[in-house]
């Protein structure tokens, strides 16, 4: 992801051709693992709330739809690759470039990695498969904490390289991968489905527009609930 800048938020195309480059390395034969990383200091700071809150602003149901959609076909892309799939976490990896870390079969984090399903400090529902993954990585009551905190985790220290790591295992997975594949679960699916519902809600909902409206004017939003 090459936006550095902007901490790799997804603008533009950035969903479709994430799903696209996951899909046609996918395809080919002499693709034995997939590394997906951030260029500059971090990850991926997920949407560009700037852009969602410009289709909330204008009730644009159907953009906000598809935007979600194109997220959702990110983490299929990356479940139907018959490759590992590894997130090299270099950086901050907060609301969907969290989702997309939690998506990959591995993740391999740096010093200055950080995670967090920080959607509700902007009024907004976790997507990109984030209420799938997490209970299933880290149990309930911790991915419970973390979704309703909307707190950031940082990486443990280490004292090696993290992207020597993921050379290592992505050798180690090279030659051992037999081009099986994990299937999508209707579980998964149903999931991405609930939540493009709950995020298009959010996002066109009063908290919404408080929390979109207030991280763009760098302050604390005050939600409904909390009035």
């Amino acid at each position: 992801m090459n936006r550095p800048d902007k901490l790799n938020a997804f603008a533009n195309q950035m969903r479709q051709e994430i799903a696209a480059a996951v899909g046609q390395l996918g395809e080919r034969n002499d693709v034995r693992v997939i590394v997906i990383t951030g260029a500059g200091k971090g990850f991926s700071a997920g949407a560009d709330v700037s852009y969602t809150k410009q289709l909330a602003d204008h009730r644009d149901e159907e953009a906000l739809r598809a935007l979600v959609r194109a997220g959702r076909d990110v983490v299929i892309a990356i479940r139907r690759a018959p490759q590992p799939v590894i997130a090299s976490v270099n950086g901050p990896a907060a609301g969907a470039g969290a989702s997309l870390a939690l998506a990959c079969d591995i993740r391999i984090a740096s010093e200055r990695a950080s995670f967090g399903l920080t959607f509700n400090r902007v009024g907004l529902h976790p997507d990109w498969g984030g209420t799938y993954f997490l209970p299933r990585l880290v149990g309930t009551a911790a991915a419970a904490e973390l979704i309703y905190s909307g707190s950031m985790i940082k990486s443990a220290p280490s004292a090696t390289s993290p992207m020597s790591v993921v050379v290592d295992i992505a050798a180690i997975a090279a030659s051992r991968v037999s081009g099986s594949t994990f299937p999508i679960s209707t579980p998964l699916e149903e999931m991405l489905e609930f939540e493009e519902e709950a995020q298009v809600r959010c996002a066109l909902s009063d908290d919404g527009a408080e929390g979109l409206t207030a991280f763009l004017e760098k302050r604390e939003p005050n939600f409904g609930a909390l009035k």
